[in-house]
């Protein structure tokens, strides 16, 4: 066994969260072990780190984000463990430093919960959506892009810094054709949103989500009603914009009207256009990079936190695009 250089205790005030703290099993505790390289013990409310310098550090910043959260009534979860622990890997890898300031996400108020970032390039893309009119959030599936768009359009709808909320996707899937598909364009398309309307229920009451899209301050409008229209103290989301044209994005970005925001978000590892035809979103990221109110945030597999599994499959699918590559 190797010969640590250090242990840290510390106690934990409030021993009615430690089971939150800790999870069930101590499961938090060991993701923390093993990510980190460290040995943790417990005694009651007092830790005991042990493990080099920086790791020992890190570890109990960790632990002290963790007891923050469920000192402000979150629930934690390893989820929470995951996305605190990306967050230092990814201060590191920019700064080539050991991360020493706190770990304290911004937050996110909607009628039923309160939203965290659970990395720093959620929160990156957090304040980019506020700060820019328009938003690009390109990666891969399960880093939230799309979920964290939807919480602040719903916040900004309920404090009235918007009049309403559209959803939009392009009409183009893999494996399967909408011409097929029973009813109007809306009925075929709203299949295909259903991840936003799980969103929307989590941030609004059901009779509020229905209430609101009778009135029209919510919209569901397909990427083909979208042209001829201003948008104004709109928010607009669109999502699977990796499917867009060149055409049909230079159209949608034209749409954004006064006191409006926009966030466009795609996987440009999931493009479902016919070979040889270029990705609006990708194009657009390309041209638009440098234009003061555009922000960019791009996500990575690290970002992914819906389960620590996904992470690794699209590492893996990743890694095999590049061997490819290598081959030809």
């Amino acid at each position: 066994m190797a010969e640590f250089e250090e242990t840290l205790s510390f106690e934990l005030e409030d021993n009615r969260l430690l089971g939150l703290v800790y999870g069930g099993q101590d499961i938090h505790l060991r993701i923390i072990e093993h990510k980190l390289n460290v040995s943790i013990s417990e005694r009651g409310n007092t830790l005991f780190i042990s493990g080099a310098k920086d790791d020992v550090s890190a570890a109990e910043r960790v632990v002290i984000h963790l007891y923050d959260l469920a000192k402000k009534g979150f629930k934690v979860t390893a989820d929470d463990v995951h996305g605190a622990l990306g967050s230092l890997e990814r201060y590191e890898e920019e700064h080539h430093a050991p991360f020493t300031g706190d770990i304290e996400p911004l937050q996110i108020k909607t009628r039923k919960k309160i939203l965290k970032p659970r990395t720093v390039n959620q929160q990156k893309y957090i304040e980019t959506i506020l700060k820019n009119e328009l938003t690009f959030g390109v990666g891969p599936a399960g880093t939230g892009k799309t979920y964290l768009a939807v919480a602040i359009a719903v916040a900004k709808l309920l404090e009235g810094e918007v009049q309403r909320i559209i959803l939009s996707r392009p009409a183009v899937e893999a494996g399967e054709k909408l011409g097929f598909l029973p009813g109007d364009m809306r009925e075929k398309v709203d299949p295909y949103l259903r991840p936003i309307y799980d969103a929307l229920h989590d941030f609004l009451n059901p009779e509020e989500v229905v209430k609101k899209m009778e009135t029209g301050e919510i919209e569901i409008a397909p990427l083909a009603f979208m042209r001829g229209r201003t948008l104004g103290k709109s928010f607009i989301i669109v999502d699977e914009a990796q499917n867009t044209t060149s055409v049909q994005m230079k159209m949608l970005l034209t749409r954004l009207g006064q006191g409006s925001r926009m966030v466009v978000a795609g996987d440009m590892s999931q493009v479902d256009l016919p070979v040889g035809m270029r990705s609006g979103l990708f194009e657009a990221t390309q041209i638009l990079k440098d234009i003061e109110g555009v922000g960019i945030l791009e996500f990575s597999s690290e970002d992914v936190v819906r389960h620590p599994l996904i992470a690794k499959i699209v590492k893996a699918y990743d890694k095999e695009v590049q061997r490819r590559k290598g081959l030809n």
